[in-house]
């Protein structure tokens, strides 16, 4: 079927290098087939983890080979950084910071909503760490005046910033369909037009059967991140506005 609808589209499938993965639960990875899936001429056996546009997704869909990918590369390249952190500049040191650091965690982190705790604290330390390496400051500093002088979130909250950006995004026309059409304002559900939340530009959250991934899924997740805005942050005039309003507002909820 793969290679038949590949062939219909004019794509060339490389089957040394295909990958098959079943995602479920982790209560029911024992359920799931290990038994090889024929594509083309090719067995391949199923995977627990594939990478997709530098994504690391586990068949359990915690996101934990992801997170552990990214920790690893970001502490190497700290180590690196701090062999000639007193040859650079702040503002050299800061670029590399960022570009070495601060984007790999923040790269796709909208996949990441409804992560475990613990993985959030994994990427957190790699924040802490680099904002330490940034100010030369020692390990038993405090953190949280180092975040906010950089004027960097917290993991939670930008995993959230990256969300309402892509659901401001969705409702502003200026997202892919395929995103776009996950979502659906209250106001245009029929059964809900004589209701006060109809007036307001929020989303309906879809139900649910499993919380375990339908929590994460784009549609459920990024909707519940845009209703707990307040409404001067959804009604920013434009993207560049809407975004410092919301850092401001995400800023305000992180515990001093």
């Amino acid at each position: 079927m793969v290679s038949a609808w590949m062939a219909a589209n004019r794509l060339q499938l490389n089957h040394a290098k295909t990958e098959v993965l079943w995602c479920s639960s982790s209560h029911r990875q024992h359920q799931v087939l290990t038994d090889p899936v024929r594509i083309g001429n090719t067995d391949v056996l199923p995977v627990k983890s594939v990478r997709d546009l530098g994504v690391y997704i586990n068949a359990d869909v915690t996101m934990r080979a992801h997170v552990t990918t990214v920790v690893r590369s970001c502490f190497a390249a700290l180590r690196q950084i701090r062999s000639v952190q007193r040859s650079l500049p702040r503002h050299a040191l800061l670029a590399l910071v960022g570009a070495l650091i601060v984007n790999k965690v923040d790269y796709c982190n909208s996949v990441l909503a409804g992560m475990s705790r613990h993985l959030h604290d994994r990427l957190q330390s790699v924040l802490n760490a680099a904002a330490r390496v940034v100010f030369s400051a020692r390990r038993k500093d405090h953190i949280t005046p180092l975040l906010r002088d950089l004027h960097w979130l917290r993991v939670p909250e930008r995993v959230k910033f990256r969300l309402c950006v892509l659901v401001y995004r969705c409702l502003h026309g200026m997202a892919p369909s395929y995103l776009a059409d996950d979502l659906q304002l209250t106001s245009t559900v029929g059964t809900r037009r004589q209701l006060r939340s109809a007036d307001c530009p929020t989303l309906v959250v879809r139900s649910i059967r499993r919380s375990t991934l339908g929590d994460r899924a784009f549609p459920v997740a990024a909707a519940r991140a845009w209703n707990s805005l307040p409404p001067a942050v959804r009604d920013a005039p434009s993207l560049l506005s809407f975004r410092s309003c919301l850092k401001t507002w995400l800023f305000e909820l992180t515990p001093a």
